[in-house]
């Protein structure tokens, strides 16, 4: 079944993408739901207008997006948490805490756009997350857990 997705759809495409999935999800799931919209001769002529209009605005936005990534990329973040025994902390660093640290120092991210591999971090150390900045701006984020000074 083709669609057109209305809304950015996690592992699946973003807003505007034509997709293909299985009968089922996309008759019960994506349409009931509002993400999706069948792919019809006509829905894919509006599309195709659409998305020559927004290309010269995307590009504008492409190219914020990489300024800030340029910006991310200079950053060295040192997030200090308190730890027990060892490097073992107290609770967990998340990509909540790193959306904090950024937007400490200027940069307003969502906590969504940020990922983090294992999605927590447990230890002291040196780890990367991805920030999303854009579909088409994927920026590495190495940042240091380091224990809090007592």
């Amino acid at each position: 079944m083709e669609l057109i997705l209305k809304q950015d759809v996690a592992n699946l495409g973003f807003k505007d993408d034509l997709v293909t999935v299985k009968n089922g999800y996309g008759r019960n799931y994506l349409i009931p739901h509002g993400y999706a919209a069948l792919a019809t001769a006509s829905a894919k002529k509006v599309l195709a207008e659409t998305l020559k209009q927004r290309a010269y605005k995307e590009q504008n936005i492409v190219d914020e997006a990489k300024k800030l990534a340029e910006a991310i990329k200079s950053l060295e973040l040192k997030i200090s948490a308190k730890t027990g025994e060892g490097d073992k902390l107290f609770g967990s660093i998340s990509n909540a805490n790193i959306a904090e640290v950024l937007a400490n120092d200027g940069h307003e991210i969502e906590k969504k756009f940020i990922s983090i591999a294992g999605d927590l971090v447990k230890r002291l150390g040196k780890y990367n997350a991805k920030v999303r900045l854009h579909r088409d701006v994927i920026v590495d984020l190495p940042f240091e857990v380091i224990a809090e000074k007592k």
